[in-house]
């Protein structure tokens, strides 16, 4: 201790303490902090990654904005074709990818995912020329012949789809990290699409389609004038 001019005491510093100002000591602190709230920011990410924990997918704010373009024409189709039916198709697929040298937790993958789909049965009308329509002279009576009806593609509607679940191994989550398309669930859409389609060719869908092709001609040429009409199918 140090005395003043009048004789009391005063504390002494060192060198280093009379030299660097409290700011300066301050200034030196901001890198450490930056690295411990940059590796706070880096467990949140991983654990919204790979641990679903309640609320913490929003602790960063994700916003979502459309900037997509709009709809570009690529082609027109004239579609000759009457929808006489059509059937809907809930279907749940259960789909599991597996790795034969590596457990589940690993590398594998297992998605539970519940489809709604519709499938159309069509008469195609393209096909039909003069020998498929016989009329009498009279115009009472007409007879014509068309193909049998067909199913259209499978149509999965993603608005009453969704996912169930979907379990993936420590390597395959590391993958969607890099991927352009993470989650990426083309695989379990084509399945379902091909359930759906498979069922409605079990199904009398083509049959009713007929039916309904029948009855709807029937009013129409009646409309017209004709007495009796006869519809019938052929390959």
């Amino acid at each position: 201790m140090r005395e003043d001019a009048e004789g009391k005491p005063r504390e002494s510093r060192t060198p280093l303490e009379s030299r660097t100002p409290k700011h300066g000591r301050a200034r030196r602190r901001w890198p450490a902090v930056a690295v411990v709230l940059f590796l706070l920011c880096l467990v949140l990410f991983v654990l919204g990654r790979f641990v679903h924990v309640p609320g913490l997918d929003d602790v960063f704010g994700v916003d979502t904005k459309d900037r997509s373009g709009p709809a570009v024409l690529k082609s027109i189709q004239d579609m000759h074709r009457y929808e006489g039916a059509a059937g809907n198709y809930q279907v749940v697929v259960d789909l599991e990818k597996d790795a034969r040298l590596l457990p589940d937790s690993i590398r594998g993958t297992r998605t539970l995912f519940v489809a709604s789909g519709s499938v159309a049965a069509y008469v195609d009308f393209g096909g039909i020329d003069q020998g498929s329509v016989a009329v009498d002279e009279k115009r009472t009576t007409a007879t014509l012949r068309l193909p049998h009806a067909r199913l259209a593609e499978p149509a999965v509607d993603p608005k009453r789809s969704y996912t169930v679940s979907k379990q993936r191994g420590l390597v395959d989550r590391l993958g969607d990290l890099f991927s352009d398309n993470p989650a990426d669930e083309r695989a379990v859409h084509i399945l379902a699409a091909d359930r759906i389609g498979a069922a409605a060719k079990e199904s009398d869908l083509t049959l009713r389609a007929e039916k309904n092709t029948t009855s709807m001609l029937q009013g129409l040429l009646r409309g017209l004038g004709f007495e009796q009409v006869t519809v019938t199918y052929a390959p």
